[in-house]
């Protein structure tokens, strides 16, 4: 260190620095880290006493999994769960959670080091040099945090901030390259697993924009023998329209969730008489009319299921629609056939691999192009609208995550504020921003997903897909690049209005016209919001390992007598894991860590900590909570690294402008080009062949099954429209409540039932029963939940039978 610099830090630099820690972001972050570490903790102690005796909410795989996909034995002691994690490696989680949950496990690994390797070089390298150039020039109005970042660096001393940039840029190719290398192995891999080469959609063609003249089975085979196909098309199937199929199968099975609420009262004979009489009609809880919930769900669900019937009964009338499905002889024929049509449009169709059936979102297969570029303007429209007024509640965040400038700006209420009380002030400003953030951002996914759902996307994976690129962009342009102009207009209402209202008007000019300056300088100020937000986040990440309003909720609904066998049935299966929601947010996260580190460090520091965490929470919650809805192949991978790249592009552009006005400027250029090559390179050598199975040679391809024409009778029945030969619902109710509800019936309905039919004719012998027309499903609960029996509880079996 240089020795002049060396005696400018004094004790009395050191005294100034600690004093300066009596502002309000320094202990606005300290007493935001303190509220929520100590919340986590009771948090994660509650999830240890609570896990061992509540398995179907916490480990519900444990009970239903594929018949070869059981998880691994977990202890019931009190961290009995963290063993599992330490043995299972990802060969054993690929076997057990599939491709999709390993591959988001890879790339919270990535993150993982990414970050780690990030925060050792940043905060070892700059926070030391930072601080004690800081210390040396003693300038108004810093404090601990402030002097631990860029904000009053210059010179010389900025070049380690670039070199810092340099390591990142290399670590972040670095690993990207062995993570992508690996999962091109991964996927290669699970194309030729059992699975996926005995799948039927692996080698079936999906064609879409068909025109009207083709829209048949023999149309689509002149399709192919038109275009000169050298593959053996073994069976073609086009779309038909169901019409308004779906919505009368929805509010039947609705009806049958409403009439299973009353069947539920049968066993509670307090509110049986009150819950046998509904109120049809009216608005806003006023008039209607008053009518027996048995009669009147009997006679909806009769009319509900006739039209139903009648209506699969006339589909063959219906037209068909401009898509369909063909099936190739083999899969490396289907996926070559896929391949060299990628990106044509032969004859205005468009041939793409077919999705497995249960990743088909069916309201929008049929859309024709008008009506997909009618929906796709609309929809960015509407997005465009919801981004605009989703700025209006970033001005009380930004306003809150300011306090420091809007209170030096001479701001009458929260400068007595601050005088009278500055401990309320001081959590108001640590905990209200982040969870006024939280709570905004928390239906915004939500929202994402209908609109990409109302813009035409086919499938969940595209929608996932096409989730994660939105709000990630949606949380980039609002959280980061809007926030940060918000900061720059409180900072400059702070200098203009504030105690330096005096300064010429020269000296504001002079201030005005370095924006690219402060912009950085924004950036840096607003470091301490993502410290106190990363503490929040941990927080919440195990607040959801913990569940507990969803085990309060169970516990109060099963005391309460209120849940239906079909609830206890969808309550016990496990969740659907949203990987679009979590994936957004962890990128979000990750650039915020990466951004920050040449800036502000310890920021990165409080990312890392944070991907340390969820790497333990979603591996527990993959392995023994969450499911997967299909299975793609870790297919969102690319879309994934692709913001990742951007996220370091991102860095890189924020520390060429804090260069802006040196020559520091030209050394800060080369990692965008190391990047921005590297992407190309990506492109190039992984991400084509990455959704296409390529065999490596002869004898693999010999090995791949060809089937021959004619064989693929299957393939309607495969790529039908669910609608038309889905079950509907029937109302279920305990087999020990069946007695009851017959005397119900009978005595409600003897008039209406034909001569001769007795009581024990409707006994329900068989395994369904028929009351009046309407089919009745008993169902037997081998064990009920009792909160005060020892040992595991809420274990719920369902056995429904059915014909």
């Amino acid at each position: 260190m240089d020795e002049r610099l060396t005696k400018r830090i004094d004790a009395n630099g050191i005294q100034a620095l600690l004093n300066s820690t009596q502002s309000v972001e320094p202990r606005a972050v300290g007493i935001q880290f303190l509220v929520m570490t100590v919340l986590s903790l009771l948090t994660l102690i509650t999830f240890n006493i609570l896990r061992p005796n509540n398995q179907a909410v916490y480990e519900p795989k444990i009970k239903y999994h594929a018949n070869d996909k059981h998880p691994p034995h977990i202890s019931d002691s009190c961290c009995g769960w963290i063993t599992p994690l330490l043995r299972v490696n990802e060969d054993m989680l690929n076997d057990q959670a599939g491709l999709d949950a390993v591959t988001f496990l890879r790339f919270m690994r990535l993150m993982k080091w990414l970050l780690t390797l990030t925060t050792v070089c940043s905060c070892a390298t700059l926070i030391p040099l930072d601080l004690t150039y800081t210390l040396s020039l003693k300038p108004t109005g810093y404090n601990i945090l402030t002097a631990m970042t860029i904000q009053y660096v210059q010179g010389p001393r900025l070049y380690a901030h670039i070199v810092v940039v340099y390591f990142i840029t290399l670590a972040l190719i670095g690993l990207v390259f062995h993570h992508w290398r690996t999962m091109q192995t991964l996927r290669a891999e699970w194309f030729r697993s059992s699975e996926y080469q005995q799948s039927f959609y692996a080698r079936t063609l999906y064609i879409t924009d068909v025109p009207t003249r083709r829209q048949s089975t023999a149309g689509l085979y002149g399709i192919f023998k038109a275009m000169n196909l050298p593959h053996l098309v073994t069976s073609v199937y086009i779309g038909k329209d169901v019409g308004k199929l779906p919505e009368l199968i929805e509010d039947h099975n609705k009806l049958v969730e409403e009439f299973e609420e009353v069947l539920q009262s049968i066993q509670d004979e307090t509110h049986q008489n009150e819950r046998s009489f509904i109120t049809v009609g009216g608005c806003c809880g006023m008039g209607g009319r008053r009518q027996d919930a048995y009669q009147y769900y009997t006679e909806q669900l009769k009319r509900t299921e006739a039209s139903v019937q009648q209506y699969r009964a006339q589909i063959e009338l219906q037209v068909p629609e401009n898509y369909g499905f063909a099936t190739i002889a083999s899969i490396p024929l289907a996926h070559g056939t896929a391949r060299e049509l990628k990106g044509l449009h032969p004859k205005g169709l468009t041939f793409q691999l077919a999705p497995n059936p249960t990743d088909i979102v069916w309201k929008n297969m049929g859309l024709s192009k008008g009506e997909r570029r009618f929906r796709a303007i609309t929809g960015f429209l509407l997005l465009y609208l919801f981004c605009f007024l989703s700025l209006i509640p970033l001005f009380p965040i930004a306003s809150l995550a300011n306090l420091d400038s809007v209170t030096s700006g001479y701001i009458p209420f929260l400068q007595t504020w601050l005088k009278r009380s500055p401990i309320t002030f001081t959590l108001v400003s640590g905990l209200l921003p982040p969870a006024v953030a939280g709570i905004f951002g928390s239906f915004v996914p939500v929202l994402m997903r209908w609109l990409s759902r109302y813009m035409g996307a086919s499938t969940h994976t595209r929608l996932d897909r096409i989730v994660i690129a939105r709000y990630f962009g949606f949380l980039v342009i609002s959280q980061l690049v809007f926030f940060t102009v918000i900061g720059v207009v409180f900072s400059k209402y702070s200098f203009i209005f504030g105690p330096s209202a005096s300064t010429p008007s020269c000296t504001i000019q002079h201030q005005t016209l370095g924006l690219p300056v402060r912009l950085v300088r924004t950036y840096v100020d607003q470091s301490s919001f993502w410290l106190k937000w990363f503490a929040l986040s941990g927080f919440l990440i195990i607040w959801d390992l913990a569940q507990l309003f969803d085990l309060i909720y169970t516990r109060c609904r099963t005391r309460s007598g209120r849940r239906t066998p079909r609830e206890i049935r969808e309550h016990s299966k496990p969740p659907v894991f949203s990987y679009d929601i979590h994936y957004s947010n962890l990128l979000f996260m990750g650039l915020i860590g990466i951004l920050f580190a040449p800036v502000a460090p310890l920021v990165s520091l409080a990312a890392a900590i944070h991907f340390w965490l969820c790497s333990w929470i979603y591996k527990y919650q993959i392995m023994f909570k969450y499911i997967t809805r299909v299975e793609t192949g870790g297919c969102a991978w690319n879309v994934v690294i692709n913001r990742l790249l951007f996220s370091g592009i991102f860095m890189q552009v924020v520390m060429v402008i804090s260069a802006f006005q040196s020559l520091k400027f030209f050394a800060s250029i080369p990692p965008i080009l190391f990047t921005a090559a590297f992407k190309h390179y990506l492109g190039k050598h992984f991400a084509n062949d990455f959704n296409y199975y390529r065999p490596h040679h002869i004898e693999e391809l010999s090995r791949s099954v060809a089937h021959s024409e004619g064989v693929d009778i299957k393939l309607r029945q495969r790529y039908e429209n669910p609608a038309l030969h889905a079950r509907v619902n029937s109302p279920m109710v305990h087999s020990e409540n069946l007695s009851r509800l017959q005397g119900i019936y009978l005595r409600k309905f003897s008039h209406n039932l034909p001569r001769g039919i007795s009581e024990k004719t409707m006994s329900g012998i068989s395994d369904v029963a028929m009351l009046d027309g309407v089919q009745i499903t008993p169902v037997n609960e081998v064990r009920f939940f009792d909160p005060t029996r020892q040992g595991p509880s809420f274990d719920v079996e369902l056995l429904l039978r059915m014909n």
